[in-house]
């Protein structure tokens, strides 16, 4: 089968799943007790009339079934609605907050991958150091403290404590968190990847050559570890997601994290939804991107 082919019916597997997560989100959240209405009704003076009326004029009255037609039949011709909170666009809030978002993810991927990738690289280069050492502590850094716990910690310790950084809207803390997490993901498999490469023949064959070890590293080992570091990258990238949304809510950085955690708060479906789509669209499109770019890498994975 074909490269092409591959990705075609990989595509279409995506769709498929991306058409599953809206159902889903579009069902769970309303399992949920309560609406926007509740919500309206609890900060206003809406008397039963007016309640009924205003459920009605939302079309929240109608049937489970008969919302997600009117709902998906819209989506699909490209229109997310009106949030129902503030009566304007679902897409204009979106894209409104859709630059800050990509920021951040950006920022911290780019300081991660650099960061893993090049401990990594240290690492073989001077096994005998304490770089391997650092690799391990880093690993361990991502895996035992969740990046909530650490934004909190950096509010209390640098804004509050120290007072050398603003609690709202700065972009220092997020990126170096979010960061350090990618790189302790990176660091790990790509260290062992090039210490279990750095084994072969041709990297002995070099050896005996008498090639310095940072050509032979730079060279041979870290092209052909390629592969590696672009499957970490695709599930970096689509896991990152929580940490990215959880650092936009507790910096108040006016991203999709903090337009879905309002919508939530204030059960406003259509921004919910239209989040959570995005979003899954985004993990779909960088999970394909990443297994399209992994075969075209190795040929072994073509068979």
């Amino acid at each position: 089968m074909s490269l092409a082919m591959r990705a075609g019916l990989g595509l279409a597997r995506q769709a498929m799943l991306l058409a599953g997560i809206a159902i889903a989100v579009f069902l769970l959240i309303r399992i949920v007790p309560g609406d926007v209405v509740d919500s309206m009704a609890l900060e206003g003076s809406l008397d039963e009339e007016a309640i009924a009326q205003l459920r009605a004029d939302l079309g929240l009255d109608a049937g489970t079934l008969t919302q997600f037609g009117i709902w998906a039949g819209r989506v699909l011709q490209g229109d997310f609605g009106n949030s129902l909170r503030f009566d304007m666009p679902v897409a204009d809030l979106i894209l409104a907050a859709v630059p800050t978002t990509i920021g951040l993810a950006t920022l911290a991927l780019a300081f991660g991958m650099a960061l893993g990738i090049g401990l990594a690289t240290a690492a073989v280069l001077w096994p005998r150091s304490v770089l391997p050492a650092l690799v391990e502590a880093l690993n361990l850094w991502s895996i035992a403290l969740p990046t909530f716990c650490l934004g909190l910690g950096s509010i209390l310790l640098f804004s509050v404590g120290l007072g050398w950084l603003p609690v709202i809207e700065q972009w220092l803390s997020p990126v170096a968190i979010l960061g350090l997490d990618i790189a302790g993901q990176v660091a790990k498999p790509l260290h062992e990847d090039l210490k279990e490469a750095a084994t072969a023949a041709h990297i002995r064959t070099a050896r005996a050559k008498g090639l310095s070890p940072a050509r032979i590293v730079l060279r041979h080992l870290l092209p052909n570890a390629l592969t590696t570091v672009v499957a970490l990258g695709g599930l970096i990238l689509a896991g990152m997601i929580g940490g990215a949304l959880t650092m936009e809510v507790l910096f108040g950085l006016p991203g999709l994290g903090t337009l879905a955690f309002q919508a939530v708060s204030g059960r406003d479906y259509p921004v919910i939804q239209a989040v959570v789509l995005v979003f899954a669209a985004g993990v779909v499109l960088v999970n394909w991107l990443a297994d399209l770019a992994q075969r075209a890498l190795d040929p072994r994975l073509r068979r």
